[in-house]
């Protein structure tokens, strides 16, 4: 039955036959009458302490509806595939339905996956658009290598065969399905739901994290999202600012391979992490010509050599062009570098390839974070950063 109302794009016969110039007055009071029906029967909403890019109503029944920043709408309905007495199928709107929990889920957004497997429903993921040999994550990388969870293609050019052999009851994107807006359209024509997930749009780090809850609600993993997340807020909590005696300027960063430094933007979530691990961003206060709503920017390396080169410490993201293990394989890259107070004091890192991947690796990170602010030296028992040797 939620198939079809799926392929049917849940549209009632007053908007089908209404004329061209009353649709969007009709559809207009569809909406409003479904608010109204569902606001009778809401028993509750999510507590979300840090994530902005989404919230959940709950109601009667087992019905929840997500709301996402895009303002794309899902009605979750839990351990059944009927909708309530009352809430009659042409009173939704253009909500996507999706039955949680999901039990074959195609994974096009990487990010989630450390999500999912941290509340303990990796066992529902079927098929990704990341091979093994882009996975950091090495569990995650084994299961694609052996075919536990199948690698149909990029997420611009998945096998829909495989996605409709594979019974996929969910499909779980991230923004750049926009770029190819047609591919999400195509899934979603086939019958399979399709999630656009915002993580990374959250400034929180801890916000990010908290998308947790939310894989927990259509994963049937609520009660193990939210004890994982508590745990990940009283760690952060517990980081100690006051070892670091006086607060680093740090500057966070990579190279490119037209000679580009790329940085975060002033306020997303990794600058939030340095200054929660008790030091200052280095680069704050750059604007970029062109605003969007990426996290990084471009910067030409002189604009960089400006505002960082009196950094304290400086750390090397090796997410994007890949990992440095000397600072001569960073003055390798420019032999502005060399100028740097952190590389003539020797006090410069490099995250893990695998850093990002690991979502759940905020609280960690900033602990690790705080240490190497506190003057660590010795990052023989860290996971997500090392030293560049001298």
């Amino acid at each position: 039955m939620l198939k079809k109302l799926l392929l049917l794009a849940l549209l009632p016969a007053v908007l089908l036959c209404a004329g061209c110039g009353s649709k969007e007055k009709a559809a207009e009071a569809i909406d409003e009458k479904a608010d109204s029906i569902l606001e009778e029967h809401k028993t509750g909403s999510m507590e979300l302490e840090y994530a902005n890019q989404f919230h959940v109503d709950y109601y009667e029944d087992g019905i929840a509806v997500v709301t996402v920043e895009d303002g794309l709408q899902y009605l979750v309905i839990e351990g059944s595939d009927e909708l309530p007495e009352w809430l009659p199928d042409e009173e939704i709107g253009e909500m996507t339905i999706i039955c949680a929990p999901a039990q074959s889920v195609y994974l096009a957004a990487s990010s989630a996956m450390d999500l999912i497997d941290a509340a303990g429903a990796l066992d529902a993921v079927k098929m990704t658009s990341t091979q093994a040999k882009d996975w950091g994550i090495d569990k995650i990388k084994k299961l694609v290598e052996d075919g536990t969870i199948q690698y149909i293609g990029k997420y611009r050019a998945p096998d829909y065969e495989a996605l409709l052999e594979g019974d996929i009851d969910l499909a779980i994107e991230s923004t750049m399905i926009y770029h190819n807006p047609q591919i999400k359209e195509e899934i979603e024509e086939v019958g399979i739901p399709v999630l656009v997930e915002r993580s990374s749009y959250e400034a929180d780090p801890l916000g990010r994290l908290e998308w947790i809850k939310l894989y927990g609600l259509l994963l049937g993993k609520s009660e193990e999202a939210e004890s994982f997340f508590n745990a990940a807020v009283e760690k952060i909590k517990s980081v100690d600012t006051d070892a670091v005696s006086e607060a680093p300027s740090v500057a966070f960063f990579s190279v490119n391979s037209n000679g580009s430094v790329v940085v975060r933007k002033p306020g997303d979530y990794v600058t939030k992490m340095i200054e929660t691990a008790g030091g200052t961003y280095a680069l704050d206060g750059i604007t970029e010509e062109e605003d969007n709503a990426l996290s990084t920017m471009n910067m030409q390396m002189e604009a960089f050599y400006d505002k960082a080169v009196d950094a304290d410490i400086l750390i090397y993201n090796s997410t994007i062009e890949g990992s440095l293990e000397s600072i001569s394989d960073l003055t390798a890259l420019s032999d502005k570098f060399a100028d740097f107070k952190a590389v003539k004091e020797g006090r410069v890192w490099c995250t893990d390839a695998s850093t990002f991947q690991k979502t759940t690796g905020v609280a960690d990170m900033t602990v690790e974070m705080n240490r190497i602010f506190a003057g660590a030296e010795d990052d023989s028992d860290m996971e997500y950063f090392h030293k560049l040797a001298r």
